[in-house]
C-alpha cells in the first residue's frame, strides 16, 4: 500500500539529518509523501515540502518525531486540536515515549506502510493560565524563583478550597507524566492504563506535604495566595510564563486527546520499566556500562543493535 503521508517533527537542536535521510530515502522507493514544518526547511532535503504546522497535521497519516521524549510532547500538543498518530524516533538519553531506535526506522517504516502497529491513547491537561489556554501531556508546574520565597498556593477541587502548598514547585501530571518531575518530586507511579490527576508539591515548607491523586472528573484549582514569590509556570517542561505573583491555574483532565503509535507494546513496557529502575540508581553511565556483560559492551561501543 504506497502513498503513505508522513509529518516530520525535529528536534529542536540536535543533529536530526541521519534519521531524516534514512526516511527520505525509504519515501522515495515506497512513492511516500513527506513533509516538515516551515521553520524546519533548511534541515531536511529538497525532496521534503515545509507547511505550517496546522497543515502538516492536518495532511499527514502519521507524525514521526525524531529526537527524545520532549519533542514527542512537542508533537502531541501540536496535534491536539486533531489528534494524529505519533512514531517516536529516539534520539535522546531516557525517553519514556518514544520506541524506536535509529536502526530500526526502516522497518517501523515498513510497518506504518502496512499499518501493522496499534495506537495508545494519550491523556492531556487543558490548563487555562491567567486566560491563556495551553494543554499538557506531562504535566504542568508552578515553580519559585530561586532566592525569592516559595511558592504558597491554594488548592482547589470542583471549587472546594482543599488546602495550602507553601514549597518549591507544585507539579499536576497525568499518569503518563507521573515518571517525570512528580515522580522526582516524589509522587507515585500512576498507571498509563488509569485515569487520573496527580498534584505534587516539591520540597514542602508546610502545608501540603503529599501526594494528592484525583478522578479525572475533577476540576483542579491552583491559586497564588498574597506574599507568594514570584512563580514561573512550566508545561511539559517548557517555560511559558514567570514572575507572577499572583493569578490561577485552572485544569481538567481530557482523555486521549494524542495518539501514539506502538510497534511492540511488551517490548516497549519491558523497556520503560528497566529504564525507570535505572533512574534510582546512584550510579554515572560510565559506571552502569561496566555492569553490562563484556559481550554487550563491545556491541555498545561499535553501536550495533541487539538482534531481534
Amino acid at each position: 500500500m504506497d502513498g503513505i503521508r508522513l509529518g516530520l517533527v525535529l528536534h529542536p537542536t540536535r543533529d536530526t539529518s541521519p534519521v531524516v535521510d534514512t526516511i527520505a530515502a525509504w519515501a522515495v522507493r515506497h512513492d511516500a509523501t513527506l513533509a516538515v514544518r516551515v521553520e524546519d526547511r533548511h534541515r531536511v532535503p529538497e525532496s521534503v515540502r515545509p507547511m505550517p504546522a496546522a497543515e502538516l497535521v492536518a495532511r499527514s497519516d502519521v507524525l514521526i518525531s525524531i529526537g527524545g521524549d520532549g519533542t514527542m510532547l512537542g508533537a502531541l500538543r501540536m496535534a491536539v486540536d486533531d489528534p494524529t498518530p505519533v512514531l517516536g524516533v529516539h534520539l535522546g538519553k531516557v525517553g519514556f515515549l518514544v520506541e524506536v531506535e535509529p536502526p530500526e526506522v526502516p522497518a517501523a517504516l515498513d510497518r506504518l506502510l502496512t499499518r501493522d502497529y496499534t495506537v495508545a491513547g494519550h491523556s492531556c491537561l487543558a490548563c487555562d493560565v491567567c486566560g491563556d489556554d495551553v494543554v499538557a501531556f506531562n504535566d504542568i508546574a508552578l515553580i519559585r524563583a530561586p532566592g525569592q520565597g516559595f511558592v504558597t498556593a491554594t488548592l482547589a477541587v470542583d471549587g472546594r478550597r482543599y488546602g495550602y502548598y507553601r514549597c518549591d514547585a507544585v507539579v499536576v501530571s497525568t499518569p503518563a507524566g507521573s515518571t517525570a518531575y512528580s515522580y522526582a518530586a516524589g509522587g507515585p507511579l500512576i498507571s498509563p492504563a488509569t485515569r487520573a490527576v496527580v498534584v505534587t508539591p516539591s520540597a514542602p515548607m508546610s502545608g501540603i506535604s503529599r501526594a494528592v491523586v484525583l478522578s479525572p472528573d475533577e476540576n483542579v484549582r491552583l491559586e497564588l495566595r498574597p506574599g507568594s514569590g514570584p512563580v514561573a509556570v512550566e508545561v511539559d517542561g517548557l517555560l511559558i510564563r514567570e514572575g507572577s505573583t499572583s493569578g490561577a491555574v485552572d485544569i481538567r483532565y481530557r482523555h486521549d486527546a494524542g495518539l501514539v503509535v506502538r510497534l511492540d507494546p511488551g517490548r516497549f513496557q519491558e523497556r520503560s520499566q528497566l529504564k525507570l529502575s535505572l533512574l534510582d540508581l546512584p550510579l554515572l553511565p560510565e559506571q552502569l556500562r561496566e555492569l553490562l556483560p563484556e559481550e554487550l559492551r563491545h556491541r555498545l561501543d561499535r553501536r550495533i543493535p541487539p538482534p531481534e
